[in-house]
């Protein structure tokens, strides 16, 4: 018997590559324009379910397999995002081929693939990681199982925010900035008048919310306006300084993510892996000798492991330029990183990508003659990998705790992760053609700020003590279990948007008193009903907003580029 019949279907495959391609266009476009990139696990497990649902029975393993097929790609898309456009941000000229993204991104693809394939026992089964979003997609495909009006608030607030972007973007009859007219040397001050960044705001939560907005605090006008206005820099020298300080801090935070959950975790394998095995107890001749046909599975396993980690470094090597020695660092660092990034978003929720992406361009730029454009391309083949990774370990989770068959999860998460590469390439593609290289930056009209992260790491750090200064401080804080990343981020972003995510988290708060004062003159069992209710509606009302801007910022490129093009 299949284990995965009634999981893995043909309606499935084809809801979740629909959905697949507009999430993944719509988080490269996310991810570009905000400098952050919320995880769309359940974003996508509500859209499963709702049209799983529609087209008749289904079942909770059914719409997890479609899920995962379908949230595959979005950070497919996000380790694009995060290090490919720092090429633009330095050359100011778009010097990168379609098909080197590409390469770039399934290389990515395969390796993350292979990696979690093999690290999902010990990190779901043997470690029991908490894995807080793929326990909430669980849940929600849970609790969503049992109907109601989930697609109707969910497609309303998509096409509220869709018709306001087209009004903002493409009519030109919203502005884009409010309160922009303020001057404040060196801070870009401002609303911006965003349904996405405001619903950033809402579901990041609001103390991480409130840490990210002190960390603006901090860096405009703390560093830059309080250190210029005492005479101890100008300002374009504070501006360098929050920036490495910003720079600093997140690279902190990932090597706190070493300190703290990997190494430990590693010696101990290691430990386990030197010790002397414990004798067989005799028991069946089937448990003392392997059968022959199990053997030869895991031969033919290994054999294709090897073959696809080959194949990588040859496209390394012969589609990217790469030397063999750059190639066969990235193949090696691969299985480390993807390992981190399992075990961040394991515990923390989080995923720093780029971060892992940077440390092996460093790596790769001390061993070995690699050009600069090189670079990127080796920092976004991690990214991808660890992007991805993330994204399985999450879906293997929720997997786990509905019992799906993990082997049509890896198979959906591997249709979603090539289509993922095809769409963010696309989409990547398309803006910087509409756009120009000139758009992409923290003053432009993509801020990309963890590729200008990697682009400034790769071109020189602009004040070394203050990226010192963050580095230290952002271990330090995270080792205390501080939410440091999110400090470094608003540090680092230009202050529009981190004024703007607060105000989401604002509207969360006051959501939330609205809804418990309502709920005060309830019977307590009435009330817990509701209190559900109201969150899920929250939820989704937020998710749709998002998911209404990306899209239609992404339809106004495309018939930007349409529109150039004479078509």
């Amino acid at each position: 018997m299949n284990p995965a019949k009634g999981q893995l279907t043909a309606r499935g495959i084809a809801i979740g590559c629909v959905g697949c391609a507009i999430i993944t266009a719509a988080s490269a476009y996310t991810a570009l324009k905000m400098g952050a990139l919320p995880w769309p696990i359940i974003f996508a497990a509500i859209i499963s379910l709702f049209f799983l649902k529609a087209l008749g029975n289904t079942n909770l393993h059914e719409a997890n397999v479609t899920h995962t097929i379908m949230s595959a790609g979005a950070m497919v898309a996000g380790g694009l995002a995060f290090t490919i456009p720092g090429i633009w941000i330095i050359t100011k000229a778009n010097d990168v081929n379609w098909w080197e993204m590409l390469i770039v991104a399934l290389s990515g693809v395969i390796l993350g693939l292979i990696c979690t394939a093999v690290l999902r026992k010990h990190f779901i089964e043997d470690a029991d990681l908490e894995y807080p979003i793929g326990q909430a997609a669980a849940q929600t495909l849970i609790a969503g199982n049992s109907g109601g009006k989930t697609g109707k608030k969910l497609f309303g607030s998509m096409a509220l925010a869709g018709i306001y972007t087209a009004l903002r973007d493409w009519f030109g009859m919203i502005p884009a900035m409010l309160l922009g007219s303020v001057s404040i040397p060196g801070v870009a001050f401002g609303i911006y008048n965003s349904p996405m960044l405001l619903a950033v705001g809402f579901l990041v939560g609001t103390a991480s919310v409130v840490v990210w907005f002190v960390g603006a605090i901090i860096g405009n006008f703390g560093i830059i306006v309080g250190g210029s206005g005492l005479g101890l820099w100008d300002t374009a020298t504070g501006q360098g300084i929050t920036a490495s300080l910003g720079m600093g801090a997140m690279m902190g935070c990932g090597i706190g993510v070493i300190l703290k959950n990997i190494l430990p975790k590693a010696i101990g394998l290691i430990k386990a892996a030197s010790a002397s095995p414990a004798p067989l107890k005799p028991t069946t001749p089937a448990a003392a000798v392997q059968p022959e046909s199990r053997k030869r599975r895991m031969r033919w396993t290994a054999g294709a492991i090897a073959l696809a980690v080959a194949a990588v470094a040859l496209l390394l090597c012969f589609g990217l330029r790469l030397d063999p020695l750059a190639s066969a660092i990235v193949v090696l660092l691969a299985w480390v990183t993807t390992a981190m990034g399992a075990q961040s978003v394991g515990q923390t929720g989080i995923d720093p990508m780029e971060i892992f992406g940077l440390i092996v361009l460093l790596i790769v730029a001390a061993a070995s003659n690699v050009a600069q454009v090189q670079l990127f391309f080796v920092a976004g083949v991690i990214a991808v990998a660890c992007g991805l990774a993330g994204d399985v370990m999450n879906d293997f989770k929720a997997g786990h705790v509905l019992g799906t068959d993990p082997k049509a999860q890896w198979i959906g998460q591997a249709i979603g992760g090539v289509l993922g590469a095809l769409v963010a390439v696309a989409v990547l593609f398309v803006l910087v053609s509409a756009y120009g290289a000139d758009a992409f930056g923290t003053q432009g009209t993509f801020v990309a700020a963890q590729a200008s992260v990697v682009a400034t790491m790769v071109s020189g750090i602009p004040s070394v003590p203050a990226f010192a200064i963050g580095l230290i401080a952002g271990c330090a804080l995270y080792l205390l279990g501080l939410p440091v990343m999110m400090l470094g981020l608003g540090i680092y972003l230009p202050f529009y948007m981190s004024l703007t995510a607060f105000l989401g988290a604002m509207a969360k708060v006051g959501y939330d008193a609205v809804c418990k004062r309502r709920r005060a003159k309830l019977p307590a069992d009435e009330a817990s009903d509701r209190k559900k209710e109201q969150e899920e509606t929250g939820l989704v009302a937020a998710s749709g907003l998002l998911g209404g801007e990306s899209v239609v910022g992404v339809l106004v490129a495309f018939a930007s580029v349409a529109m150039g093009l004479g078509l």
